[in-house]
């Protein structure tokens, strides 16, 4: 399996506009974080987790031109923002692209995207929506189990998921117990950290996530949806345990 970070920042970017704060202004290319999103391929089968605003950037640079499902965390616009540029890869692929998430997450795209549910979508993206719920163990896409994670986001409940050893979990605040169980025997766990302090009411903080990754024991994780205020990458990598490192954008494990 291999997998990409397409991008490991937060909802803003790093760096964000106008900011004249250290990090932002950094000339190392791994202290330059688009909005979190990942690329999995196995077997010639390429899965997207999250398609946000930098989608289409990112996709360019990776030299990535074809989808074969695309997995959503939540409904935030960092993490859905980008789904009109899936247009040019429907076109090559001509077909839709099925999207798999909550309910609530679907019914939102339908909502904000109304425009490619509406039945005038000649020249919109084209897309089949697969709706998951806390029920759900796993489902098949292309002959892989992928395991649903139900994750919390301050209050709002949202998901991880599980590729045979590998998981990947963003935004969370929390974990629950089921899930914790659910992510016993991983050889890559990808978990959120946004900052050191102070505590974030929907965010792990360096601490968090670092006791998270305590209890589930994985043999390598990657963080990632950094914000600036973490500090600069290469100094925060220096004081990170053994087997954790911070994930940047355009590393491929």
């Amino acid at each position: 399996m291999r997998i990409t970070f397409l991008g490991t920042g937060t909802s803003q970017g790093v760096p964000l506009i106008g900011s004249k704060h250290p990090v932002c202004l950094s000339d190392n290319p791994k202290d330059k974080r688009l909005r979190s999103s990942i690329l999995i391929e196995k077997n010639h089968k390429i899965f997207l987790i999250d398609c946000g605003p930098d989608f289409r950037y990112q996709m360019l640079r990776s030299h990535h031109k074809k989808l074969n499902a695309i997995f959503i965390t939540h409904e935030h616009y960092d993490h859905i923002g980008g789904l009109d540029d899936l247009r040019p890869i429907n076109l090559k692929i001509k077909k839709p692209i099925p999207v798999y998430g909550l309910r609530r997450v679907l019914e939102n795209l339908k909502k904000r995207f109304y425009y490619i549910f509406s039945e005038n979508k000649s020249n919109t993206s084209k897309i089949s929506i697969h709706e998951l719920d806390d029920d759900t163990d796993f489902f098949l896409v292309e002959y892989f189990k992928v395991f649903p994670l139900s994750i919390l986001h301050g209050a709002l409940p949202i998901l991880g998921f599980r590729i045979e050893d590998f998981a990947y979990i963003t935004d969370a605040s929390s974990i629950p117990i089921p899930t914790m169980k659910k992510l016993r025997g991983l050889n890559v766990l990808v978990l959120n950290v946004l900052r050191k302090v102070p505590k974030h009411h929907s965010h792990f903080t360096l601490s968090e996530s670092l006791k998270m990754v305590q209890k589930i024991a994985p043999k390598k994780t990657y963080l990632t949806h950094i914000s600036h205020l973490l500090g600069f990458h290469e100094d925060i990598q220096k004081k990170l345990p053994k087997n954790v490192y911070l994930a940047y954008d355009g590393l491929i494990i």
